[in-house]
């Protein structure tokens, strides 16, 4: 996939695409056949500082750690994008979601992983 700027992390999405960040730039949805769907500064007016670990959970809703703002946000298909995690962080880089509504949050400042509960889905 060229003509990327900085690209810093990479998860999959269902139905084969995946996303990437962008240091000090965007967030990129890619389709299966590696074409562009969206980016997520664009889709939702959303500006980031400075997008590092990116991850998508089991609703199809990508989350992204800002390294510059040291927040988490959701960004669902449908709907405004919500900030998940707005203190506690440092230095965030990569991430992890569970399908019980865990977010793991690898914070570099702190040579940690940091857990967050941030959704519980009736069975």
């Amino acid at each position: 996939v060229p003509n990327l700027q900085g690209p810093r992390y990479v998860s999959l999405v269902p139905g084969g695409g995946f996303v990437v960040s962008e240091e000090c730039g965007d967030v990129k949805v890619f389709m299966s056949s590696h074409k562009l769907l969206c980016s997520l500064s664009s889709k939702y007016g959303h500006q980031f500082g400075n997008p590092a670990g990116v991850c998508v959970d089991t609703d199809g809703s990508i989350l992204v750690a800002d390294e510059q703002r040291r927040t988490v946000h959701l960004f669902p298909e449908h709907g405004a994008p919500i900030c998940l995690v707005s203190t506690g962080l440092r230095r965030p880089a990569g991430m992890a979601c569970s399908s019980s509504g865990h977010l793991f949050v690898a914070d570099r400042a702190e040579n940690c992983v940091k857990v967050f509960k941030y959704c519980v889905r009736p069975p």
